[in-house]
Order: structure tokens, then sequence, then C-alpha cells
């Protein structure tokens, strides 16, 4: 239903007040599901109904009309709401929460509905709704003069950066690092296409990308009169970018984004830049089936925390060039490691749990209960963290982090005095304020709870003032509370007693304090909840205030369990810690591929590599799962993870800093681009030839084996060639064209290597082993054989080999250059053909074209 539809929908008179009321709604968001509150159900209607019903595979039904036709229906209760929206969200659809406002019993027509917020799958902050390990980004691009501005933000923690990118290779990588849930963009530009066929794509109205109104939302939001604090004045695309992402943010959440209080600038130059091509092959945290099995970061993550997780997950996406924070990374390891400290800090750091995402809760509003609690037993756990940190030769970097998690005395108090022992989910149906901490909710509560109790003290209490032994305390719905005494006692009755009602054989009073106690007990109930809410409410706010200092100490703790994590996977996993250098070399120990290691049941073969000015490529050859690819990914993995500040797999390392890695490798269709397996491996071969520098490392794996020999082989040399000799990247190549294994004996810094095999009758073993020098032969027919080809084809095809090497051979021969040719040749034969050769012009003919001619006519002899 379009906008326009909607709003002419809602002005016409035959519909009732209430679906004019939806119908208003529904117009401000014509493409979103909107959940209308009816009571104790979403309703929803129209189309959305029928996308509701498919998406949820709940009822569809028509009840009652609306402009003399039936209304498609559909609904669900608003208390298990949360599992319907989560599933909404994850197929990428927006939910509109339309909420009831005002007091029911005065309402005269039907209840005023407002939207509450906008659940979208870029800006969830609900802990039902998000995955605890992966960030939850919401990105805005804003393509302009061929460049392109980027900004995201995760709304669960408060990050919020920007930068500008310069190409569309350079946005690809990105998006492939990022991965975001929801990506909105200018729809006066090509990006529509360029991001065909992702989920939560956004088109945006040009000017909300417009830099200056940008630039007053961001200076707002921070409370700056400009943004050169920020380092990013001059960026004008990304703070157009920006500033549409932190107003769409705004919108969605119906509220202020005050745990949001920076914006970074994220610079390429200064990380180890890796292609779209590259993370898919390197199967950094995701493997080539879209799981998270047998990943880079399934052996890495052992962390304590949820946010640490996220955080490895983000150092392994972006790697640094910075030498001093890399060096600083691998000291607090080492200090880390030293008497196992990393164990009870691991103890002390699940305790904590996300507060990152707690404290971005609570920064909007919609913190609950169960969050304070745990936020509560974090912040009782930090006296304890701080006693293990404390060491007087502990790593300067863990001093720093140290000092912003700091201990929060006040708040940990205050919340083990306002929060209950496991509180309920939400705060709707109270329970969730602990006693004593309130005198007027105590009082509330024990009226309500209690009344019983109060009335029977009451009657006996007033028998003893008046003396009237018969007297009674009762209640009646009509009538409230009341004292009864019989006719015959009433004169009796206390000077302060109010006669309320006048019985045949007795009368009834009031009593001010019993006045009192019915006002109060008659809506203590209701008026305990609604004082539990405000107390609620006053605490988080309160716990606002400290929010800035509470999320320093949120991204401290992250970093420490990260950085604890890693040292514990150094220790378990034998690594060591990579000497880092200036000058450009990778030199590498019994190597090992972490992966590949911690899924195998025998012992990895390491693997030494050595790449330095003189020795800039490496020519790798050998037999079909003989180990090439992994020796390859190995040395990018290792090198990945020094540039991360890690511990590597391998006994030594010695690396200089680089500054991008690439991969070529596997081959797969793009079927939605339209492009063949040899077009996707030629555009990611030109990607690396145009973008590699002499402190890149790059991986090419069997490089033209999409067309025909002759032009693989041509493509694969003169590739290899411009790789050594003009760009001087470090460089495997591993092919099976054996005929670039003559490029070493050509070309200065370039070798060869191979991976051995033995074969036994007809079988054969991978050694897995690199040794110097060429292979012999490829094994393609043994590798065959296991991977259970039938018998027979095997044997038709050592046939056919046998016959085309004897062709090889045949056919070198061939093109060899002709022996001299003899006086003698034709001397003992008269042919026609002799004739005719004496009547050409063989002055015009080339030698060679002579020559080919006389060995025609001599064959025909």
């Amino acid at each position: 239903m379009s906008k326009k539809t909607a709003k002419t929908i809602a002005t016409k008179p035959e519909h009732t007040p209430m679906m004019q009321q939806y119908f208003k709604i529904k117009a401000e968001h014509p493409d979103q599901l909107v959940f209308y509150r009816m009571g104790d159900f979403y309703e929803l209607f129209y189309d959305d109904a029928k996308r509701a019903s498919a998406l949820l595979n709940i009822s569809l039904t028509a009840r009652g009309k609306s402009g003399g036709n039936p209304i498609p229906m559909a609904g669900l209760p608003y208390h298990a709401a949360e599992g319907y929206i989560a599933k909404i969200v994850s197929a990428g659809e927006s939910v509109v929460i339309c909420e009831q406002f005002g007091d029911p019993a005065a309402s005269k027509g039907p209840m005023e509905r407002k939207v509450a917020r906008i659940v979208t799958p870029g800006t969830l902050s609900d802990e039902a709704f998000l995955d605890e390990s992966r960030d939850n980004i919401l990105l805005a691009i804003y393509a302009s003069q061929s460049r392109y501005g980027v900004s995201l933000v995760d709304i669960s923690t408060g990050r919020f950066s920007l930068m500008e990118l310069e190409d569309d290779e350079s946005l690809l990588a990105e998006l492939e690092r990022l991965k975001p849930a929801e990506v909105l963009y200018n729809d006066d530009s090509n990006l529509g296409q360029l991001l065909k066929g992702r989920k939560g794509i956004r088109p945006q109205a040009p000017w909300n990308f417009e830099p200056e109104t940008s630039q007053r939302l961001l200076c707002q939001q921070f409370n700056t009169q400009d943004l050169e604090g920020f380092g990013c004045a001059q960026m004008h695309i990304a703070i157009g970018a920006a500033g549409c992402l932190l107003q769409y943010a705004k919108d969605t959440q119906r509220s202020a984004l005050p745990h949001i209080r920076r914006l970074q600038i994220e610079q390429r130059s200064e990380t180890v830049i890796l292609d779209a091509a590259t993370r898919r092959n390197l199967e950094i945290d995701q493997n080539l089936a879209g799981g998270r099995e047998n990943t880079l970061l399934s052996v890495m993550d052992n962390t304590a925390t949820s946010m640490g997780s996220r955080l490895l997950r983000r150092w392994l996406n972006q790697p640094l060039r910075d030498k001093s924070t890399l060096l600083q990374r691998q000291s607090s390891i080492r200090w880390l490691q030293q008497n196992y400290r990393y164990e009870s800090l691991a103890e002390t750091l699940k305790g904590i749990g996300d507060i990152e995402r707690i404290l971005s809760r609570v920064g909007l509003g919609s913190a609950r209960p169960r969050d304070l609690e745990r936020l509560k037993d974090a912040l009782q756990r930090l006296p304890e963290l701080q006693a293990l940190l404390v060491d007087e030769h502990r790593a300067p970097h863990i001093n720093a982090l140290s000092a912003s998690i700091s201990e929060f005395p006040e708040q940990a108090s205050l919340l083990k005095k306002a929060i209950m022992d496991n509180p309920p989910v939400v705060i709707r149906d109270g329970g969730v304020i602990a006693e004593g901490y309130d005198e007027e909710l105590d009082e509330l509560r024990n009226i309500s709870e209690n009344a019983g109790d109060y009335l029977i003290k009451l009657e006996q209490q007033e028998r003893e003032r008046s003396g009237i032994s018969t007297l009674k305390v009762g209640y009646n719905r009509v009538h409230g509370y009341f004292i009864e005494i019989s006719k015959g006692q009433a004169d009796a009755a206390p000077a302060d007693y109010i006669r309320r009602q006048t019985l045949k054989n007795a009368e009834r009073f009031i009593t001010p304090e019993l006045k009192s106690f019915e006002d109060k007990a008659l809506s203590a109930k209701s008026r305990a909840l609604a004082r539990e809410k405000s107390l609620y409410e006053a605490l988080i706010a309160l716990l606002a205030e400290q929010l800035p200092a509470l999320q320093d100490c949120a991204q401290a703790l992250a970093e420490l369990d990260t950085l604890n994590n890693l040292a514990e996977r150094a220790d378990t996993l034998n690594f060591n810690a990579p000497h880092l250098h200036d000058t450009p070399q990778l030199h590498i120990i019994a190597g090992r591929h972490p992966v590949v290691e911690s899924v195998l049941e025998s012992p990895f073969v390491a693997n030494d590599l050595s790449l330095d000015p003189e020795r800039r490529m490496l020519i790798i050859t050998g037999p079909n799962m003989g180990g090439k690819s992994t020796y390859m990914r190995q040395a990018a993995l290792i090198s990945l993870l020094a540039h991360i500040g890690s511990y590597v797999p391998a006994e030594v390392v010695n690396i200089g800093i680089m500054d991008r890695i690439f991969t070529r490798m596997g081959s797969s269709d793009d079927l939605a681009g339209g492009r063949s397996t040899f077009m996707v491996e030629m555009t990611e071969t030109a990607n690396i030839l145009h973008n590699a520098t002499e402190n890149s490392l790059v991986l090419m794996d069997e490089v033209g084996r999409g067309t025909s020999t002759f032009d693989g082989l041509s493509l694969a040399w003169s590739a290899a060639e411009f790789l050594a000799l003009q760009i001087k990247a470090f460089t495997l190549f591993a092919t099976h064209y054996f005929e670039l294994t003559a490029l070493p004996e050509q070309q200065e810094g370039v070798f060869n290597v191979h991976l051995n095999a033995l074969e036994h009758q007809d079988s054969i073993v991978f050694m897995h082993e690199v040794h110097d020098g060429p292979a012999s032969q490829s094994y393609g027919l043994q590798v065959a054989q296991l991977a259970g080809v039938p018998d027979h084809v095997i044997a038709q095809a050592k046939q056919k080999l046998i016959q085309l090497e004897a062709d090889s051979v045949v056919s070198s021969k061939r093109a060899a250059p002709p022996p001299p040719i003899q006086d003698d040749m034709f001397n003992s034969h008269t042919h026609p053909a002799i004739e005719q050769l004496k009547q050409l012009d063989v002055d015009n003919l080339s030698p060679r074209e002579a020559l080919e001619l006389l060995y025609s006519l001599k064959s025909k002899l």
C-alpha cells in the first residue's frame, strides 16, 4: 500500500475512527509492517497481514468491515511479540510498533496510538534480536563524484565511525568486512545496482545526505561547535553519510542517542587491506559455505565475554600496520602468560557479561530488569578483577586498561540496594525494586499484600478503644471499607466516627484512619506498579549520568578479554611471538595452518618459508592434494595474526609490516553478475596487478586454468613476470603449468619450491613437505583414483596419457628446425613435383617457407 493510497483511504468517512487512525499511521510507513496495539494484541491489517501471515506462519483472518469490505487481519499476543519481531527482522523486514496511550476509561473515542519505535535490521538493541558474537551494523553510503562517503553505527554498542573510499573495489571490500545488517544509500546514484542482492537495502532521498545539514546534526549530537576535534571537518561526503545515518537512527529509536558519544575516522592507510575475495578465500570468520565452523575465528575465539568475541572478530577483519600498537599487544600477551594469569582473569571476566550492550540500552532508556541485575553483578566483580591486575611489572598497556576499567562502588551499591535478586524479565508486572529501597513503595506493597492482616488489627484496636466488643470492620464493593456497630450501641461510637450507611439493625461508620487506608488499599497495586516504574526510570537516569565512564570501562574490559584470550590461545595452541621489522621480509620457521591443524587427528607437517628483497616469488608445484593451498594460506594467516598483535603458529617468524594481502584462489561462477569462472578469475587477477605493491603479500593459485592451455599459460607467465619484476610483491604462485618452473632461470628473485609425494604401485602418499626445486610430476591420475573415479576410467586415462605423451614427443620433434638439405636428396628420383618446384620463384620464399615446401614435396616422392 503506497503512502498516497493510505492517506486517501484515511480521509474516507465510511471507515471507522479506529481504522482512520490506522491508515494515518500506515501512510507514514508504507513499506514497513505496522504492529497496531489493540488491548493485549498487536494486529496487522490488509497487505501487512498477508505478508506477516506468510512470514510468521500465523492465521490470516477477516474480522469486521471497513469501507464496506472485509478487513484482512492477523494478530499476535503483545507479550510474545519479541520472537515474532526477531523472525521478521532476520528476513530483512522492518516493524513499526504502535502503542496505546492515555487512560482507556477516560477515552471517549478510540484510544490514541502513536509510533513508539521502529525495529529495523540495522537498529536493533534488544538482546532477543541480536547475535551476541557479531556486531550489528547500520551503514550509510553517500555516492558523490565517483567517490563514496561511508558511515557506520552499531546502535547496540554506540560505535560510530566514518571513512571515504575512492572506488567500487574498496567499497565492496568494506561491505565484505562489515557485513552490515542494513544499508542506506542516496537513490540518485547507481549504488542500487552495485548493492543488488543484499538484504536490508534502503534507498534514501538525496537531501538526507546534505553535508551542511549533516554537520549541524552531528554537532548537536556531540554538543560541539564544529567537527574539527574529530579530525573529519573536511570529509564532506563522509559527513553527509554520517548525518543521514544519525537521523535514521533517531527516527527509528524515537529517542535521543546519548550512548553515541564520539565519532571515529577509519583510515584504510592504517590497516592491512584485504579485498572481498581475500576475505572469502582466507575464511576469516565465515567459511565458504557461509558458516562459522573451521574458520580462523572459530580457532582463535575462546573469549570469556561476548563483547570480547566481537572485538576479536573486528581485529581479525581489520589488521593494523601500526608497529607500536602491535608491540603493545604482544607485550600485554606476554605479561598475561606469566604464571598463567589468563586463567583466573578469564574466570572473573565470565561473570561480567556483555555490559557494553547493556549500557547502550541504559542510554536508550530501554534497559530491562535483568540487564540491571547483570550490570550489578559486573560492577561487583570489578574490585576482584583489579586485584588480579596488580603487579608493579605489568605491561604498560595493561596499566592503561586497568585505569579505564576503574571501579564504580556507588553504582554497584545503588544497584545492589535497588534491584531484587533474579528479577522478572520486564518491569510492567512489578517485583523488580528491592524491599527497603523506597518507603512509599514498601508501604503500598504492604497494603496490597497484607490488607487482611491490617483490618484484623484495626478491628481489635477499635474494639479496645470504643469498648464495643461486637464492633466489626468490613468491606463491600459499593461502599468500600467500614466499621459496623449494632443499632443499640451506635450511640457509644467514638466522636471521630463518621456515619457512612444506615442499615435496619446496624450503623456503618468510617474513620479518618480507615479512609486513609481505603484510599491506599483500593489503588495500592496500581499505585505500587506506577511507583515502581517511576523508581526504575529514575534509577536508569542515575546510571545514565555515569554512562561515559561506564562505557569506557566496558571497552577496556572487551580489550582485556581479547588480549587475555590471545594469551590463552598462544599457550594452548603453541604459538610464538613474531618479530616485527621495518624492512620487507617474511621468514617463517616451522609454520602451521591454525585451522587445518585444529581438525587433523595426525600431527601437522610444519614448513618453512623465506621471502625477502632478493627472494620475492616462489613458484610452487606439486601434486593435487599435496598441500600447496594449505602452505599458501598458512603464510597469509600467520601474516594476518602478526598484524593484529597476536602470537602466531610457527617456531620463529620475522615479518615486515605489510600494506595488503591478496589471494586469487579457488573458482566459482558469479551467476547473478553474469560472469563465468574464468571472468571472475581474471577480474581478481586484474585487481591484484593494479593494486599490489612491494609491501604486499600475494597468493596466486592456478591462474589461467579456466581457458585454453596456451592462453592460460601465457596469462600465468605474464602475470608472474609482472608481479616479480614490476610490482616486486612477495608472491606465492602455485601452478600446474610446469613451463613456469623455467621462470627462475630467467628472472632474479624467483625461486622454485615443491611439495613432494611418494608413489607405491598404484597408491600415493602425500608428504606435505616443502622442498626447493620444481616438482617432477602432478600425480593427477593417482589423486583421481583416491577420489573414487572408476577403475576402468583410470585405466583408459593411463592409456590416453601414454598416447598424449608420445604425441607430444613427436610433435616436439616436428616443431624442431629441419635438418640441412642435402644436394643428393632428389638425385635418384624423377617426379613431376620436382619439375613444378623448378618453375617456382623460390627467391620470393622465406627460408622457412622454402624448407617446408621441400619437405612437403619430399613426402610425396
